[in-house]
């Protein structure tokens, strides 16, 4: 590592820190502690996801009432409107959202990869922009969004490669990517923003290896595990998980990228990673699903009319201590919006919560125990079948 690197890592120590507090005795399950110029993050943690600049349906006030500490934004999607520039101008992100905390950008590749239309290439990702013009988003081009955006982390520019895919279009892929990720780390100059690399390699063992080499070899202050959620199926998942989670750095976070049903959560943090998002909680809510201790609620469901027990019990959320499930179940019949507000609201802190008893149960050595008690009500429970 050149003389210029290792200054930049020693500056970027001074802004960003992660602390691995216990691992559970039982498990790889384990409790950390990530600073940030904008607060400290207990581990392990869920964010939500603000694409736009916003989490759905929710402001920043109810956000930070539910005591999140950091949430996920898109460069991508920045990138095309407003733009980083003007956000820029605006003080950065977390002043133009009027965010106080934390806040992570991923580096486009995933929305990248979503497109039907596009160009790989050396230089980058091609694709044609919602205004009918051409768009090269590169490594270079990524990180400049990135830091003119201001975010905490920042995501190295990648390929998400997709599933199937043979092992040879993998070794080419990740040869790229890696090549990518130097061009981000030399266009990296701000060191109060971490920049963390991402492990792709598909669901080969051989390919995910490589890339947690190549990656650990830059120090960075932090590593996402990306390339899942792709299409490969929980088993597959769980798969490339336990293939490469012990493979990382220990000393430094761990991130599983777009993972966010209950169950994978579990699975993720029980093999000791610290970080995922998902659009999950969010995107239910806007439906009418309704996340609890005894499985999911399907609000729309006639069973709910005359039901006048808040969502969930044990839940002390804005929503499940003032309204009952028949209110709610009426505000999505009307098609009103504060319906997708207050389930927005409940399934934001349902995830939280989630995340908090995890982390309590890892710093007792119990991680197992709150596991097997959290599948027996989730799995085995009536309510789901209004779904």
């Amino acid at each position: 590592m050149s003389e210029i690197a290792l200054e930049m890592n020693k500056r970027v120590r001074e802004h960003f820190k992660f602390e691995l507090l216990h691992q559970d005795k039982k498990s790889m399950a384990r409790a950390g502690r990530i600073t940030t110029p904008h607060g400290v993050i207990e581990t392990p943690v869920f964010m939500p996801v603000g694409t736009h600049g916003t989490v759905k349906a929710q402001t920043p006030a109810q956000i930070l009432e539910n005591g999140i500490g950091i949430i996920l934004s898109n460069t991508y999607h920045l990138h095309l409107s407003p733009g980083s520039e003007l956000i820029q101008k605006a003080g950065g992100l977390h002043r133009f959202m009027n965010w106080p905390h934390a806040i992570l950008t991923d580096s486009g590749g995933f929305q990248v990869f979503s497109l039907k239309e596009k160009k790989i290439s050396e230089e980058g990702t091609e694709f044609l922009g919602p205004k009918g013009k051409n768009i090269l988003l590169s490594p270079e081009t990524s990180i400049k969004i990135q830091q003119n955006l201001g975010s905490d982390i920042m995501m190295a520019f990648d390929e998400c490669i997709p599933y199937p895919a043979s092992k040879e279009y993998v070794k080419k892929s990740i040869a790229r990517t890696h090549r990518w990720l130097e061009r981000c780390y030399k266009a990296w100059t701000n060191p109060k923003q971490a920049l963390f690399g991402i492990i792709q390699g598909g669901i080969y063992q051989e390919t995910r290896n490589t890339c947690v080499s190549e990656c650990a070899a830059l120090d960075l202050p932090g590593y996402a595990i990306g390339g899942v959620s792709v299409g490969e199926g929980p088993e597959l998942m769980r798969e490339v998980v336990e293939m490469t989670a012990p493979l990382m750095p220990v000393q430094k976070p761990r991130y599983v990228m777009g993972v966010g049903n209950p169950e994978d959560l579990l699975m993720i943090w029980e093999r000791g990673i610290d970080m995922s998002d998902c659009i999950i909680p969010t995107k239910h809510a806007r439906s009418g699903t309704f996340f609890t201790r005894r499985g999911k609620i399907r609000i729309t469901h006639r069973s709910y009319r005359h039901d006048f027990y808040p969502i969930d019990m044990s839940c002390n959320c804005y929503t499940c201590k003032n309204f009952t499930r028949a209110y709610l179940k009426h505000l999505f019949d009307a098609n009103e919006i504060l319906g997708a507000i207050l389930a927005s609201i409940h399934n934001i802190a349902f995830y939280n919560q989630l995340a908090k008893d995890a982390r309590a149960a890892i710093l007792e050595d119990h991680f197992f125990a709150f596991k097997s008690d959290f599948f027996r009500a989730y799995q085995n429970s009536e309510e789901d079948k209004s779904l």
